[in-house]
Parts: structure tokens; C-alpha cells; sequence
């Protein structure tokens, strides 16, 4: 049960008679500490009410694509497509299965699934020959090749008099399959990474600035695929044009390295990081003195004095616990590797990601990046230009690895 604490959780339901099993499901699944907003469709209000189902989640229901006809105002599929860690069809009617097998957005469920970023599970509950249809059989074979988990219905007495499969798994079975789902599919829940993404910006006067062309796309990229795999991510983001939207995601949004040194200090206190990630390409030095407001051209100083930055992710490695897994990133010019050995060590990182910009389509403001995972000096892995997800793929494996060489943690073992 602690594996769905602070999930969080859109339980959709459909309009079958186990629809009245969701109230159970919905206690069930809060019980287990899980957040849960509901989306009914039309035909589910007939057999449970909006309140009932509101009232056991905390959250409002959702059942229309708009909230207020006469106001205008409309729901947004997209904010709960993009605000689940799973989205739970359950129970699922065979109409439903059609329609997501199909794309139809003729639903405000449909439309949530169509944009959820998250997996999705089904539970499909129905009379026994409905659900033993080639047409039900295949709309779940269909499912299943997509990446749909589905929860199988249970044999037994069902609402048209018949025996067979088809009825409604029990809540407290859901409940105990979403846990294992989530113990297989998110195998870094539980654990934690800081990562700095993206550039500083140090100001001259109030518009101008010293800084660099870090677009913070594969700090970004490692923070979602790190987060898809069920970990919390502090993200400090300098000033990127970057959306981060996952809800394990923690993003703090700074402008200067001093900001972003107090921003990550402060994150690895509230919560020490079993991962710190250093891809900011933070500025070595700021303006010694900032002139207040805008100078005009004619104002402007001949000579910049410059005062030396924090080493951000030094100060962080001396920080965190001793069995933090510590990445830092390298950018070289040439080669770089004794570079990227020295940094390593005078960083106290366990691993130096290096790229060069000798590299075409490596490096800053490119989609694309060719790196070495430098763990020391006997052993340097290469990779080939590759985009920087796949990048952040190869990065979350060997981070996993070491991760799960520890005992798993989860976030609260008294339940």
C-alpha cells in the first residue's frame, strides 16, 4: 500500500451497474494514501452520484466538457490528462474499450485519455458475452499491444442472471494490482534527485546580462525520464523556455547562480537527495557591481568588474549524504577527457557526463548530443550523436543500477 502514497490517481468511471463498486475503490485507494480525482461519464451517473464520489475523493467530479453551458466556462481534459501518475478506468464498459481502441473523443474520459501523459489500467466489468465477444477480445488484445495493464474481471454471479467472467474485480484487488503495477512500472519511486538545469543570467543593469546559450534541454530531458521511472525531481531551472509537466516534478524557476546555489541548498536540507545532478551551465562570475535600472549606452562602464561565483554543485556534493549518487557535466572544446577527470574529482561527483563541442550536434542548442559517462579513469563509456532523451534514458539506467543496489525505499514503510 505505501508504494501509491502521494500517487496520484484519475479513476475514471463508465457506466456499468459496478459502477457503485467505485465508492469502495475511491476509499480504498485514499486509504492507501493516493490522491484521486473522478471523471464519470454521462451513463455512470445513473448508478452513483457526482457527490457520493466527490465527497469520498476530497476533489470535485468531473463528468461534462463543460463545467457552466451557459457561462462558457469547459473542463480541462488536458490539466487532467497531464496531472495523473496513472489513469484508472474502473469499471470499464465495453463501449468505453471501443472507444479508446478507436481515439473517439466524444467523452470528457475519452478526452482525458487522449491526452494523458501517464499509463493507463483498465478494469473492464460486463456481462459474460459481452466480454467473451471476438469484438471485446480484440479491442483488449489492442489495448495490451499499446501498453494498457489490464485488470481482469472476476467469475461469478452477474447482473443479467448469468454465471461467468465479466464481473467487476473487488476494490481491495484493484488497489493490491495498482501497488504491484507501480512497484514494476515505476521502479525508482520512493527516491529522490536535485537536478540544476539550464543557464544564469548575472546582470550588468536591469536589461543586459552575462550568461551563455544553455537551452537546459537535457538537464529537462533527465528530469522527466527520472521522473517517469516514479522518481520526486527538485528541479532549480535557470532561465529556460522549457515546460517540465509531470507531477513528480518540483521545479523552482531562478535567474542567478546565487539564487540558484540558495534554491539547491535549501531543496537537498528539506529533503536529501539520493541523486544530485549538476547540467546547469552556471556563469563563473557576475558583475561585481550591477548598475541599478537601465544605463544608457553612453553610461556604460569601460571596464566590468567581476566577482567568482559558487561552485554549485562542489558545494552541494560536500552537502548531501556520503551514498548520494553525484553527476556533474562537462563541456570541452577539444577532447576534454583529463579535463573531465580533474572536474570530477575536484566536484566530488561519481560520474562525469562529458560532450564536446569538436562534436557536431553535440553541446548547446542542438536537439541531439554525443557523450562519455566518465566513472574514472579505467572506465569511460561512449555513445554515439544520439537525441538528448535517448540520452537521458542511458543516464536514468546507470542511475537506476546504482540505485537499486540499496534496499528499495518507499515512502512510508508503517502502512
Amino acid at each position: 500500500m505505501a508504494m501509491l502514497k502521494g500517487r496520484r490517481v484519475v479513476l475514471g468511471v463508465t457506466g456499468s451497474i459496478a459502477a457503485y463498486k467505485s465508492a469502495f475503490l475511491v476509499r480504498e485507494l485514499v486509504k492507501a494514501g493516493a490522491e484521486v480525482r473522478v471523471v464519470m461519464t454521462p451513463g455512470a451517473k445513473e448508478f452513483i452520484t457526482p457527490l457520493t464520489l466527490g465527497t469520498l475523493s476530497g476533489h470535485p467530479v468531473h463528468s461534462e466538457l463543460t463545467d457552466d453551458r451557459e457561462a462558457g466556462t469547459w473542463t480541462d481534459h488536458v490539466e487532467l490528462g497531464l496531472w495523473g501518475d496513472v489513469v484508472l478506468v474502473a469499471p470499464a464498459t465495453a463501449h468505453t474499450l471501443a472507444g479508446m481502441v478507436e481515439g473517439r473523443g466524444d467523452s470528457l474520459l475519452l478526452t482525458v485519455l487522449l491526452s494523458a501523459k501517464c499509463p493507463v489500467v483498465v478494469a473492464p466489468a460486463m456481462d459474460r458475452d459481452m466480454f467473451t465477444h471476438p469484438a471485446t477480445t480484440a479491442n483488449l488484445d489492442a489495448l495490451r499491444s499499446r501498453g494498457v495493464h489490464v485488470i481482469e474481471p472476476e467469475e461469478g454471479e452477474l447482473a443479467s442472471g448469468l454465471e461467468g467472467k465479466g464481473r467487476l474485480a473487488d476494490p481491495v484487488r484493484i488497489r493490491e494490482e495498482l501497488t504491484a503495477w507501480f512497484r514494476n512500472h515505476a521502479p525508482l519511486l520512493g527516491y529522490r534527485a536535485l537536478i540544476t538545469v539550464g543557464p544564469t543570467h548575472e546582470p550588468v543593469d536591469a536589461v543586459r546580462f552575462i550568461g551563455n546559450r544553455s537551452s537546459g534541454r537535457q538537464g529537462v530531458a533527465i528530469a522527466m525520464e527520472l521522473a517517469r521511472r516514479g522518481m520526486t525531481v527538485d528541479l532549480i531551472a535557470g532561465p529556460i523556455d522549457l515546460a517540465t509537466d509531470h507531477p513528480g516534478i518540483d521545479r523552482r524557476d531562478v535567474g542567478t547562480a546565487l539564487e540558484m546555489n540558495a534554491a539547491a541548498q535549501e531543496a537537498a536540507r528539506a529533503h536529501a537527495p539520493d541523486v544530485v545532478i549538476g547540467t546547469a551551465a552556471v556563469s563563473d562570475v557576475r558583475p561585481s557591481a550591477p548598475i541599478d535600472g537601465k544605463a544608457a549606452k553612453g553610461d556604460l562602464p569601460d571596464h566590468l568588474g567581476l566577482t567568482e561565483n559558487p561552485d554549485i554543485l562542489a558545494g552541494l556534493n560536500a552537502s548531501v549524504p556520503a551514498d548520494c549518487f553525484k553527476v556533474g557535466f562537462a563541456l570541452a572544446h577539444d577532447d576534454g577527457l583529463e579535463a573531465a577527470l580533474r572536474k570530477k574529482d575536484r566536484k566530488g561527483c561519481d560520474l562525469m557526463v562529458l560532450n564536446s563541442l569538436a562534436d557536431q550536434g553535440a553541446g548547446f542548442g542542438h536537439t541531439t548530443n554525443r557523450v562519455r559517462f566518465v566513472h574514472g579513469p579505467d572506465r569511460i563509456d561512449s555513445f554515439e550523436l544520439k537525441s538528448k532523451d535517448a540520452v537521458a534514458v542511458d543516464l536514468a539506467e546507470v542511475i537506476q543500477a546504482r540505485l537499486l543496489q540499496r534496499p528499495p525505499i518507499e515512502p512510508d514503510s508503517t502502512l
